[in-house]
């Protein structure tokens, strides 16, 4: 008896670790894709029926559940169709921030921007792919520094 209790209580527990996990690590239903700017700014919440994208540390989030807060005429739409790094650390939606550019941001900043990015944006949205400047140096050549298994939902297997 004490055993079969300790089973179904096993069994509770194991299926709600298995529901938080899913919950932490979103997984696209589409293959790993590389995004240009200009690309990536197509999927700016501007038209119906079209998923919004929005790039933080190179990492494109599918965000189009949240229409609500990124879609045309959101409040954050501006932070949509583009890599928004620098404006997420700041917390700013000021034009001259919405870049990837992180130069001279502050410890704090870097640190919101970290928290930001790994309790909200991985767990809440699905990762749909990367951008290219975060896998292609300025001149286009492949970056050297970009290894694929150290990137979040990457597997080899996955095609651009």
């Amino acid at each position: 008896m004490a055993t079969a209790r300790i089973c179904v209580l096993l069994l509770v527990l194991s299926a709600t670790l298995a529901e938080d996990l899913k919950l932490k690590h979103k997984t696209s239903r589409e293959p790993v894709r590389l995004f240009t700017e200009e690309e990536l700014s197509r999927y700016d919440g501007g038209e119906e029926g079209q998923p919004i994208y929005m790039a933080i540390k190179g990492v494109v989030f599918d965000v189009t559940k949240g229409r609500e807060f990124y879609g045309r005429d959101a409040p954050y739409n501006a932070l949509v169709g583009k890599d928004c790094t620098r404006a997420v650390a700041k917390m700013s939606l000021d034009p001259a921030d919405l870049t990837p550019d992180t130069t001279g941001l502050s410890e704090d900043q870097l640190e919101s921007l970290e928290s930001v990015f790994e309790e909200t944006y991985k767990t809440k949205y699905p990762i749909v792919g990367y951008t290219a400047s975060r896998i292609l140096t300025e001149d286009g050549s492949p970056d050297k520094d970009f290894r694929p298994e150290d990137q979040p939902l990457f597997q080899s297997k996955d095609e651009f």
